[in-house]
């Protein structure tokens, strides 16, 4: 999109404006708040930063090209160094994102060479790519009110503009309708397709691809990335963007013990962990569940990959789906649009107590030549604890407890990274605490390996359901002991379990994000997210089983091929006549004295006796007097009225033109020409 996108947008925003006429005042200002309202939704989707540029940069050129357009030279300036500052502040990352970036900067670059009514007309429509493009970003209620908002107004100002070149044109014309009336009329044009759009969206036969025709990945964003290496998950614990909501079919675990698995990394080479691809394909070992057994829906918003998390441990992989050996959940499709599931999980007791050769080989493998530090200490705490794995854990455990603190602003590690955070940085999150955890293990020879997914929650109490968000991403090291198999242990719940199972009332002002400090507005937050819920359950959710259970409230229990053709036909021709009869009611002359004046014209139809479309009025009474001498006298005068009221009009106060108007049309209505004794 960004490759496409570009060259166009700059190439129009240098093009030489037409010697015609300046545009006037008015049609500058609808033309100018018709952009930025199709502009709002799309910046409010991208990175603020990027948005608060794009924004000022619009507001200064609709300042200085109020009064004229830019110079080429000007406007070459603008898009290379609007578009320049976008990508620098993309990191030069093409693709969705970025692509919208640079639509929105030509948006705001475009009033520059606004000069003439063509240009306008043309701006507005240009604008109008930018509720379409906020879609490919978002999907929300607001971005839907906005960008509908943002599409009626720019039709209202389209409409504006009409009336302007109108009352441009030389010839007679009358006043030009209000704003409100132009609104109204925008409005009932929305309405009346209206029915047959909600009638192909609820009864027209799901298709299994994404909403709207969207391409696939176009909604999704980075799901958890199945490598960790240093400094790579502090984007992710910045972004606020929840990733799934839960809803637990009766009582909730406590927030200490909610770590939703996502990808468990095995291989090491000195600096990234990443799995071990040769076993995935393995069945998934068995486990002793404990006696609690958490039932749950997942909500899962897009993202670009296929694995999404569960609460550890899933006892059942959903329709659909599949389990990997390390209980990583896998759906047979892209997780691109917003997803269910039902799920089953309970905390292990034991975990995969027989752990074959190659397993523990690979959850012992350490690449040789690093870390010497580390590899050193490991040796001593072996010789020191014997046998006893456990004892070697909970040492470096009381270690990290007692020696390291939590921060995110850590320098960048060398090759020994694992030595560098043991021995001298000895602060970090949780990327560098399951590191050099599972390296000290390894080093031990305790076999050991990282998971990464998401820990804790926030329960909003308006929809009854806990949230996670971007920001809950986290590692934690899993060592397998004998007798117990796998065995969760979390070094950074052991530095600071504040900053794991933290509420949105637990972040201080200074703690960043977009939720950072706004405990006093957590009831909005509450409210807005169980609205975006119940917009996601209601319109972004509707599939082809929830589109089957549409009706079954009204005794129809299923809907197969047949009956759901029917019922859309039924619906989509009913839809259609509501069309048809407020089609041709809108094509009703909205002046009551002209509607008057053609239904006069009609009456005199019937008796062969028609105006024809380019007579005057007068001359077409004194031709009609020619042929029924009896009618000519009220003919007349009707006429004259007629003709004063249309083309010398505005003489007479508001009040006064009301009732010489009203006056008109019941004497225009009054008149019959089949009857005798007609009214002088």
């Amino acid at each position: 999109m960004a490759e496409s996108t570009l060259p166009s947008f700059a190439l129009s925003s240098l093009a030489r404006p037409k010697p015609a006429a300046a545009l006037e005042s008015g049609a500058r200002r609808w033309a100018l708040l018709a952009g930025a309202s199709c502009l709002l939704p799309l910046l409010l989707q991208l990175p603020p930063t990027i948005a608060a540029v794009i924004a000022a940069t619009g507001v200064g050129v609709g300042a200085l090209s109020w009064r004229r357009a830019q110079p080429a030279l000007v406007r070459l300036v603008l898009v290379v160094a609007l578009v320049g500052t976008v990508l620098v502040l993309a990191r030069f990352s093409f693709g969705r994102d970025t692509g919208c970036a640079l639509l929105a900067a030509m948006f705001a670059i475009k009033p520059a060479e606004t000069y003439t009514l063509r240009d306008a007309r043309s701006l507005i429509g240009f604008a109008l790519f930018g509720p379409f493009a906020t879609f490919l970003l978002d999907q929300g209620p607001l971005s839907l009110a906005l960008g509908l908002a943002a599409s009626v107004f720019a039709l209202v100002a389209l409409q504006r503009l009409a009336e302007i070149d109108t009352l441009a044109a030389p010839g007679p014309r009358g006043p030009a309708p209000p704003a409100r009336q132009q609104l109204w009329s925008v409005t009932r044009l929305i309405g009346i397709g209206l029915p047959l759009a909600l009638a192909v969206f609820w009864l027209f036969p799901r298709l299994a691809a994404p909403l709207w025709g969207v391409p696939d990945r176009a909604l999704a964003r980075p799901g958890l990335s199945d490598r960790m290496a240093p400094g790579e998950m502090v984007e992710l614990m910045n972004d606020e963007t929840v990733t799934l909501r839960a809803r637990f079919n009766g009582d909730a675990p406590p927030t200490s013990q909610m770590y939703w698995r996502g990808p468990v990394l095995w291989d090491f080479d000195g600096r990234t962990w990443t799995p071990a691809r040769w076993f995935r394909s393995l069945p998934a070992p068995p486990f002793q569940p404990s006696a609690t057994v958490w039932d749950y829906e997942l909500e899962v918003e897009p993202t670009d990959d296929r694995q999404f998390v569960a609460l550890d441990l899933p006892l059942n992989a959903p329709d659909g789906t599949r389990l990997d050996h390390d209980y990583g959940i896998y759906a047979r499709r892209p997780l691109n649009a917003l997803s269910r599931w039902h799920l089953r999980s309970s905390a292990p007791r034991k975990f995969e107590t027989q752990l074959p050769r190659e397993l523990r080989r690979a959850a012992l493998a350490l690449p040789s030549g690093y870390n010497p530090r580390t590899l050193a200490l490991a040796a001593q705490w072996r010789r020191e604890a014997g046998s006893d794995d456990a004892a070697i854990a909970e040492r470096a455990l009381a270690m990290f407890q007692r020696e390291f603190a939590y921060t995110l602003a850590t320098p960048l590690l060398g090759r020994h990274s694992v030595d560098e955070f043991l021995f001298e940085q000895k602060a970090g999150f949780c990327e560098h605490f399951s590191s050099s955890f599972v390296v000290l293990m390894r080093a031990a020879g305790v076999p050991a390996r990282v998971v990464t997914g998401y820990a804790g929650g926030y329960y909003n109490p308006v929809g009854g359901y806990w949230l996670v968000r971007r920001s809950d991403a986290h590692a934690w090291a899993e060592v397998w002991l004998q007798g117990r198999g796998w065995t969760r242990v979390d070094p950074t719940a052991a530095v600071a379990p504040e900053r794991i199972y933290d509420t949105l009332a637990d972040r201080a002002p200074g703690a960043g994000g977009l939720l950072g400090g706004i405990g006093a507005v957590t009831p909005l937050f509450n409210l807005g997210d169980w609205a975006r819920r119940g917009w996601n359950d209601f319109v972004l959710g509707f599939d082809a089983s929830r589109q089957e259970r549409l009706l079954q409230p009204l005794g129809v229990d299923r809907l197969d091929g047949p009956r759901l053709i029917a019922l859309f036909a039924l619906f989509a021709s009913l839809a259609g006549a509501w069309m048809v009869w407020l089609s041709s009611r809108g094509e009703r002359q909205r002046d009551p004295v002209l509607r008057a004046w053609h239904a006069l014209d009609r009456r005199y139809r019937r008796l062969g006796l028609a105006r024809a479309p380019h007579e005057p009025a007068l001359a077409w009474a004194e031709r009609v007097g020619k042929a029924r001498p009896d009618l000519a006298v009220a003919l007349l005068r009707l006429s004259q009225k007629f003709s004063d009221w249309r083309y010398a009009g505005g003489q007479a106060g508001r009040r006064d033109a009301r009732e010489l108007r009203n006056e008109l049309v019941r004497a225009l209505r009054a008149h019959r020409p089949g009857r005798t004794g007609e009214p002088r």
